[in-house]
């Protein structure tokens, strides 16, 4: 079974970015590959004893260290692949970084093969686990939505997609948009990321203080998300450090150009995407935001946009199987 794909690894949160990027990715591989976490067997398309996971520490254990270990655990029944999410940053302060770095180390000294989401991220892993690390770099898929006429609200909205946690930016936004007098309110694509309840608590109070509008969807079902990315006037993306980013692939996929807050990241996914973001600065946050709801159609992907995207997930499962050939199990 040289030519068979490993069997991927489903994580045990199905809201979960992550475990929802694996999933997708199994789908678009085939009937078979997809193995949900504790499941039984995935079926004559996959390697019975080669699996591929993708790792966040978050995911895997209640911190670092036992993340860690439950992967060497799994390494214990066979050889694997692994694409990481959320690598270690100096934005985890100083003793997270130290054990984040420590368990990312050693689920790669653990994989037979690597994968990361952005050339950033390779850079990442070089500076704070082994200067040696090796890793394909496969970019998060766009998958745009047929086109839709545009939607106008009679209150415009600054909306930041995704779930809530320190460093997202959703402050950031809200002094933004607290310095255009009224212009808007800010809305929260989505919920508190696990543990974060307070500080989406500490956000409404923040925004209740500065007369700004703040309202939070709660979960989205996909169809929800795609029809609520449409209907917010200014989408923005502002996080304080980020390394890889699905916000913005939802934004792409619903027709969006988003307002960005510049970072090595999003310059290289701006470049990916045929400049279909909107880059500013953390300081010119506000006048972006001002320009983008003088003129709303800045915020939306023409045709010709929409065809520079990036790779789609056919194109990204594509880009797997090529890597799982050069393996050596």
């Amino acid at each position: 079974m040289t030519g068979a794909l490993p069997r991927l690894h489903i994580g045990g949160d199905p809201r979960h970015g992550v475990t929802r990027y694996a999933q997708q990715l199994a789908d678009a591989l085939g009937a078979g590959v997809g193995q949900p976490e504790g499941g039984a067997g995935a079926g004559a398309a996959a390697h019975p004893h080669r699996r591929h996971l993708h790792f966040t520490d978050r995911l895997f254990g209640p911190d670092p260290d036992a993340a860690a270990a439950a992967v060497e655990l799994l390494a214990s029944g066979g050889p694997f692949s692994v694409t990481l999410h959320d690598v270690p940053q100096p934005s985890d302060g100083d003793e997270g970084l130290r054990l984040r770095s420590d368990a990312y180390r050693r689920v790669i000294d653990a994989a037979a093969g690597v994968v990361v989401n952005s050339e950033h991220e390779l850079r990442l892993l070089r500076r704070h686990t082994s200067r040696a690390a090796r890793a394909a770099v496969i970019p998060l898929p766009v998958d745009p939505h047929p086109a839709a006429d545009t939607v106008r609200v009679a209150d415009p909205t600054v909306g930041v997609l995704g779930f809530v946690y320190p460093g997202k930016g959703h402050d950031r936004v809200i002094r933004a948009v607290a310095a255009l007098a009224g212009s808007a309110g800010v809305e929260v694509l989505g919920r508190a990321s696990a543990g974060h309840e307070g500080d989406l608590s500490a956000l409404a109070t923040l925004a209740g203080s500065l007369g700004v509008g703040f309202t939070v969807t709660g979960y989205l079902s996909d169809d929800e998300l795609l029809a609520r990315s449409r209907q917010t006037t200014v989408p923005v993306i502002a996080h304080e450090h980020v390394s890889a980013s699905g916000s913005l692939a939802s934004w792409l996929s619903a027709g969006r150009r988003p307002v960005v807050v510049s970072s090595p990241y999003m310059e290289e996914m701006a470049e990916l995407h045929g400049g279909s973001l909107t880059l500013t600065t953390a300081d010119e946050l506000p006048a972006a935001i001002a320009a983008a709801l003088e003129d709303p159609s800045s915020t939306w992907l023409d045709d010709a946009a929409r065809g520079r995207l990036g790779p789609d997930t056919g194109r990204v499962a594509a880009l797997y199987r090529e890597f799982w050939r050069g393996v050596a199990w």
